[in-house]
C-alpha cells in the first residue's frame, strides 16, 4: 500500500524550491531579482545539493539552461526576475523552442495585488511567451506550487519537448500553504507500433537509393548506439541535420555529412536523387532542407518517412509517406534489428563517404592558383581546425554561436558521438561562450572549446566571469575579421561596395581573457596557432580558469570557397 504524502506547512519559496529537489534538479542557472528572493531562500538549505550558478546577463543563463540540457539530458532550469530579466532571457528561451530542449523557466512578478495595473516591471508573460513555449502559466496560490511545477516538467520533457514558463507572484512566493510535495516526474514518450514497423521494413526494401537523415533531440547514447547498428546492418549513408552532428560519429565509415548551411554540393544531389529519406528525430525545417528545397513542399519528389517525437510536427510541412510519432530510444531500439537486402544500394556508402572526404580537404581559399597563389591569408583556418583536431581530445565538446566563423567547426571537425556538439538551429549569436561555460561547469573532466566571432563573443563574452566563478575550463578561439562578417557577406552579395553598419570596432580579446583571471593570446599567422593551442589547453585544465585565442582573420577570408571580393565580383 502507498504511503499517503506528509502534509507539511511552508512559504510559496520553500514548496517551489522543495519541489526542484523532488525532480531531480541539480543545477539552475540564474540573475537573482528581488521578485523571486523567497525562492532564493528556499533554495539555501538545498545549496549542498543544488547549486545555483550565478549568471551576469539573463541572455547569457538561458543560453547555459540550453546548453546544460542539450549535455546531460535533463531539463535545463532557469530562474529570472520580472520585465527586463524576463525579456533578456527570451533569446534562450526561443532558442530552445526551435530546437525542441527541455527547459523550465521561473519568472519573478510583481504581486497579485498589483497586478494589470503595469506596475513596476509587470508583464503579461502568457502573451509575452505564448509563441515559444509549450506552456506558459502563472501560480498564483502557493498551495498549488507542486502541481503547476510537476506540470511544467512533465509538459517540458515529453513529446516534442521543450520550453515551459512559470510566472511567480511576489506576495505568492511568501504566503504559508499546507501541502505534500508531488513524486518525481516521468517523461512520456510514443513508441512505433507493429503495423508502422512492418511498413517501414517495406519502404526500405523496395529502395534503390536510400539515405538516413538523423535530427532533433530526447537522443540518449544507447540509441545512437541502436541507430548505428541499424545503419550498419543495412549499409546505409547517414547524414545528420543542421546542427545535430554529434548524433552519429562523424568518423564513420558510414557517415556522409551534415545536411544544412553550407551543404557539400554532392550530398545536396545525393539527397535530391534519393528515392528513400527515412528522416528520425529533425523537424525539417528551413535549414535542413536548404529553404525546403531539398524535399518539395508538401509532397516530396521521394519517398519519404518521417519520425518525430511530437504528433502535431507530422504532416505540418510535409506529407511522409509513413509518419511515426516515437521518441528516439524506442525508434532506435525497434529498428536496431531490422535488417534487409541492401545489395542494391551497398556501393552508395563507399561513394558517399569519398564525397564526404574529398569535402573535407583544403578549401579553394587557401589554395589560389595561377597569379593569385601569392595571396593566400598569413592565417589558414582550415589549417588551425587541423591543428586542433590533433591535438585536442576526441571528444571535445565544440560550442559556437552564430556566423560564418562556425563554418570551420561544423564543416571540417569530426564531431566524436553524442554530446559533443553545442549549437542552436535558431542561428543565435552569443550562444557558444554561455554554452562553453555551460559545459565546463556541468562536465568539468572534458576538454571544451568553444569557436566565436568577434561579434558573436561580444554579446555574452561577460559569462567568462560566471566561468572564473566555477572553476570553468574552457578554451574560446575568437575569430576576428573586424565586422559582423555574415551580414557583410550578404551585403556585398546584394549592394556590392556599399558597406554600411557591418564593421566592429573591437577590443583586444586576448586582454579581455587575461582580465578574468584568464589566459589570452594573440594569433596572426597559422604556425603560431599549435603553441598557443597548447598553452592555453593547459592552462584551463591546471588553472581552472578560461583561455582566449584572438585570431586575427583576414576580411577577405569570409567563407571557405570565395572571398568578400569574388563575392562582390560577382554580382557586378
Amino acid at each position: 500500500m502507498t504511503a499517503t504524502p506528509a502534509l507539511i506547512t511552508r512559504p510559496g519559496g520553500q514548496i517551489l524550491a522543495d519541489a526542484l529537489a523532488v525532480h531531480g534538479v541539480d543545477t539552475v542557472f540564474g540573475v537573482p531579482g528581488e521578485s523571486y528572493l523567497a525562492v532564493l531562500d528556499g533554495l539555501y538549505p538545498h545549496r549542498d545539493s543544488i547549486r545555483f550558478v550565478i549568471c551576469r546577463q539573463e541572455g547569457g543563463a538561458a543560453f547555459m539552461a540550453d546548453a546544460y540540457a542539450k549535455l546531460t539530458g535533463k531539463p535545463g532550469v532557469l530562474m529570472v526576475t520580472r520585465g527586463p530579466g524576463a525579456t533578456n532571457a527570451s533569446i534562450g528561451i526561443h532558442a530552445a523552442f526551435q530546437d525542441s530542449v527541455p527547459m523550465v523557466v521561473f519568472v519573478g512578478q510583481v504581486g497579485t495585488d498589483f497586478m494589470d495595473r503595469e506596475a513596476f516591471q509587470e508583464v503579461d508573460y502568457r502573451r509575452m511567451f505564448g509563441q515559444m513555449a509549450k506552456w506558459v502559466a502563472q501560480i498564483d496560490r502557493a498551495d498549488r506550487i507542486p502541481e503547476y511545477v510537476a506540470h511544467a516538467f512533465q509538459v517540458a520533457t515529453s513529446g516534442r519537448m521543450g520550453p515551459v514558463v512559470l510566472a511567480l507572484p511576489e506576495d505568492m512566493l511568501v504566503q504559508q500553504a499546507t501541502v505534500a510535495d508531488a513524486r518525481p516526474h516521468s517523461p512520456v514518450r510514443a513508441s512505433p507500433g507493429p503495423a508502422q514497423l512492418e511498413s517501414f521494413r517495406s519502404l526500405l526494401a523496395a529502395a534503390q537509393r536510400p539515405l538516413l537523415m538523423l535530427g532533433g533531440t530526447g537522443w540518449t547514447r544507447q540509441a545512437c548506439d541502436d541507430i548505428r547498428a541499424f545503419a550498419e546492418a543495412n549499409r546505409l549513408p547517414v547524414t545528420c541535420a543542421f546542427r545535430y552532428q554529434d548524433l552519429f560519429d562523424n568518423r564513420h565509415p558510414n557517415y556522409v555529412g551534415d545536411v544544412g548551411i553550407g551543404i557539400n554540393p554532392k550530398l545536396a544531389a545525393r539527397v535530391k536523387e534519393s528515392d528513400l529519406v527515412i528522416a528520425i528525430g529533425p523537424r525539417l525545417g528551413e535549414m535542413t532542407t536548404s529553404g525546403y528545397t531539398l524535399l518539395a513542399v508538401p509532397r516530396p519528389a521521394q519517398k519519404l518517412v518521417h519520425v518525430h517525437a511530437g504528433v502535431d510536427e507530422l504532416g505540418t510541412v510535409y506529407q511522409a509517406d509513413l509518419m511515426i510519432a516515437s521518441g528516439m530510444p524506442e525508434i532506435a531500439a525497434a529498428l536496431r534489428d531490422v535488417k534487409v537486402e541492401s545489395t542494391a544500394w551497398a556501393a552508395s556508402v563507399g561513394e558517399a563517404r569519398a564525397q564526404y572526404e574529398a569535402w573535407q580537404r583544403q578549401p579553394p581559399i587557401y589554395t589560389p592558383a595561377g597569379d593569385k597563389a601569392a595571396e593566400a591569408p598569413a592565417l589558414n583556418l582550415w589549417e588551425v581546425v587541423q591543428t586542433l583536431k590533433r591535438v585536442a581530445p576526441a571528444d571535445t565538446i565544440i560550442t559556437n554561436g552564430a556566423g560564418n566563423f562556425a563554418t570551420w567547426a561544423h564543416r571540417f571537425w569530426p564531431y566524436a558521438g553524442l554530446r559533443t556538439q553545442l549549437s542552436t538551429t535558431s542561428g543565435a549569436m552569443g550562444y557558444g561562450v554561455p554554452a562553453a561555460v555551460a559545459a565546463s561547469i556541468a562536465a568539468p573532466d572534458r576538454t571544451v572549446v568553444c569557436f566565436a566571432g568577434d561579434g558573436d563573443f561580444l554579446m555574452n563574452g561577460q559569462e567568462l566571469a560566471t566561468a572564473a566563478q566555477y572553476d570553468g575550463a574552457l578554451v574560446v578561439i575568437v575569430f576576428n575579421n573586424g565586422m559582423y562578417g555574415t551580414i557583410r557577406m550578404h551585403q556585398e552579395r546584394e549592394y556590392p561596395a556599399r558597406v554600411l553598419g557591418t564593421a566592429l570596432a573591437n577590443p583586444d580579446f586576448a586582454k579581455y581573457g587575461e582580465a578574468f583571471g584568464g589566459f589570452g593570446a594573440h594569433v596572426t599567422r597559422t604556425e603560431e596557432f599549435e603553441p598557443a593551442l597548447k598553452a592555453a589547453l593547459a592552462f584551463a585544465r591546471e588553472k581552472k580558469r578560461p583561455a582566449i585565442i584572438e585570431l586575427k582573420v583576414d576580411p577577405q577570408a569570409i567563407t571557405p570557397n570565395m572571398t568578400l571580393e569574388a563575392i562582390r565580383s560577382a554580382k557586378r
